[in-house]
C-alpha cells in the first residue's frame, strides 16, 4: 500500500525521473515504473501515461482572475448594490441599464476596456467574483435552503403555459363555515 504524498512531492518525483524513464530500455522502464506506481500510490496506465509526458502537469495561473481583475470586481459590487444585491442572473441583464445611469449621475467612472468586460461578464463569473462580497453581507452566513422545496411538495405549482385548461371565464368557488361548537370531527361544513 502506497504512502499518501502530497502532489507537489508526486511532480517532484516525476520531474526527476521522467528523463530516465524515457531514455531507458524495456526492462528499466518496467523497473521504474514498479516502483514510481509504489511510491505515489496512482494506476499503472496512468502512471505510464505521466512518465511518457501526456499528462501535462496543471498550471497553477488562472486566465479568468487575469481577464477580470480587481477594478471589474469593484464596479460589480457597486452594480450589485446598486440594484438592491439581485442575484446574478436577473443582473447580467440589467448591466447595460444600470452602468450609464450610474456614470451620469457620478457613481461609477469606467473606461471602454472595463466597461466592455462588465458588458461580456457571465452570471458564473459574477457569482465568483462577488463570492466573498455576499458572505460578509449575510454575516458570515451561508444560504441555507428556504421553505420554497416544501412548498413545492405539497401541491402542484400552476404556470403560465396552461392558459386554456381552465378556459377563460370559468369561476369555481367553495363557501366552508367554521363552527366551534360542533365536534372536532365536523368542524367544518360545506355550504352548498
Amino acid at each position: 500500500m502506497a504512502r499518501r504524498i502530497s502532489m507537489a512531492t508526486r511532480w517532484e518525483l516525476v520531474a526527476a525521473i521522467v528523463e530516465r524513464y524515457r531514455l531507458g530500455s524495456r526492462s528499466d522502464k518496467c523497473r521504474i515504473l514498479d516502483e514510481f506506481v509504489a511510491v505515489t500510490g496512482y494506476h499503472r496506465k496512468h502512471a505510464i501515461r505521466v512518465l511518457a509526458g501526456r499528462e501535462k502537469r496543471p498550471s497553477g495561473n488562472k486566465s479568468n482572475s487575469l481577464r477580470n481583475g480587481s477594478n471589474v470586481r469593484e464596479a460589480l459590487i457597486v452594480l450589485w448594490e446598486t440594484s438592491e444585491r439581485l442575484c446574478s442572473k436577473r443582473l447580467k441583464p440589467l448591466i447595460p441599464v444600470l452602468l450609464p445611469a450610474l456614470e451620469r449621475h457620478g457613481r461609477l467612472e469606467l473606461d471602454d476596456a472595463l466597461r466592455s468586460k462588465l458588458m461580456t461578464v457571465s452570471p458564473a463569473t459574477m457569482d465568483r467574483l462577488l463570492t466573498e462580497v455576499r458572505m460578509v453581507a449575510r454575516g458570515g452566513q451561508r444560504r441555507r435552503a428556504g421553505m420554497s422545496s416544501a412548498v413545492r411538495r405539497s401541491g402542484p405549482v400552476r404556470t403560465f403555459g396552461d392558459w386554456n385548461d381552465p378556459p377563460p371565464g370559468f369561476v369555481e368557488v367553495d363557501l366552508w363555515r367554521i363552527s366551534a361548537r360542533l365536534r372536532p370531527a365536523a368542524l367544518c361544513r360545506r355550504w352548498c
